[in-house]
């Protein structure tokens, strides 16, 4: 009998429970505040970062610097443009993390990175995009992480930019330093030494060969060779020396041109150096001058000219995007 006289009892409760919850329900949704708007896109902001290998050489240093400080106005000048800065790879600040850090920070939604690189190497194509977070290769991951070089993915949106041997900057460069040092072009050769690299050894025995054979057909002097200071060679003066060996079979004298983008004592000094005194009778028979691609008003006008390309593209809405 209890439980009978309970039963009504529990149906009204229970009906009751459920009127409730639905009208706290609709008390709930009419009080719900509406959906806050999207914050509104930042306004385009770009910036320039002129990145480059980095060494410990304070000479080899002010030379990136310098180059930044000669096109900092110009490209600022076009108004597309709110800041250059310059980042070194390794080996010393500002790092490229601390400089996207300060991009970040001043609020630029995008960095037109400018490599000064001379041609491809895994800097480019593999360690710089991994240090900024645009890339997980592997190989460079364990690079950084060996070479104690941070990796910080940036807010603002990375474009990169051709590398220097997409133009005849090199060829010039390389022909102006020949003309020179020449003085009897039927009697000299061409000895070419760059830093190199293993992976890429083909691609930059290509452009050495480019670049010898525009000097010929510009002043005559058609016998060259060519040799590695760098990775490939382990630092080894002794390539130096045999390149310039293999000219002075044929010829009486040979120009060394250092194809390395700023001066560097190890390199320009030690390596190169060192290789040259090793050829018998180098004093007489070897010319040499310890410069660099750097300074180079062409240099100067394509880091301008590459990023005020892609500033414009930028602008307008194009552009390759690396994040």
């Amino acid at each position: 009998m209890a439980a009978r006289l309970c039963a009504p009892r529990l149906a009204v409760r229970a009906a009751w429970i459920a009127a409730l919850t639905m009208l706290l329900a609709i008390v709930g949704c009419a009080k719900k505040p509406a959906p806050a708007a999207e914050a509104p896109v930042a306004e385009k902001k770009t910036g320039v970062l002129l990145v480059s290998h980095g060494s410990r050489s304070a000479t080899w240093r002010k030379a990136l610097e310098e180059l930044g400080e000669r096109v900092r106005g110009p490209i600022l000048a076009g108004g597309k443009v709110k800041e250059v800065k310059s980042a070194f790879m390794e080996y010393t600040e500002p790092s490229i993390a601390t400089r996207l850090k300060e991009f970040d920070r001043d609020g630029f939604s995008d960095v037109v990175v400018v490599p000064v690189f001379l041609t491809v190497s895994p800097h480019p194509f593999d360690d710089i995009p991994t240090i900024m977070g645009q890339k997980t290769d592997p190989q460079s991951l364990e690079t950084i992480k060996v070479e104690g070089i941070e990796r910080y993915t940036p807010r603002a949106r990375v474009h990169l930019t051709p590398l220097l041997d997409f133009t005849d900057l090199l060829q010039k460069n390389i022909l102006r330093r020949v003309k020179s040092l020449s003085t009897d072009a039927a009697k000299e050769g061409l000895v070419l030494v760059a830093y190199g690299d293993e992976t890429y050894e083909k691609e930059w025995t290509k452009l050495l060969e480019k670049v010898a054979a525009h000097v010929g057909e510009q002043t005559g002097i058609k016998t060259s060779a060519h040799a590695w200071c760098g990775h490939i060679v382990r630092y080894d003066p002794k390539k130096t020396t045999a390149a310039i060996e293999q000219v002075l079979k044929t010829r009486e004298r040979a120009l060394v041109i250092p194809v390395l983008v700023a001066h560097d004592e190890h390199f320009q000094v030690k390596i190169i150096g060192d290789g040259i005194a090793a050829v018998a009778g180098s004093k007489e028979k070897v010319a040499y001058r310890p410069d660099a691609i750097l300074p180079d008003d062409n240099l100067d006008q394509w880091v301008i000219r590459a990023t005020m390309e892609r500033a414009t593209s930028l602008e307008a809405g194009g552009g390759l995007v690396q994040r």
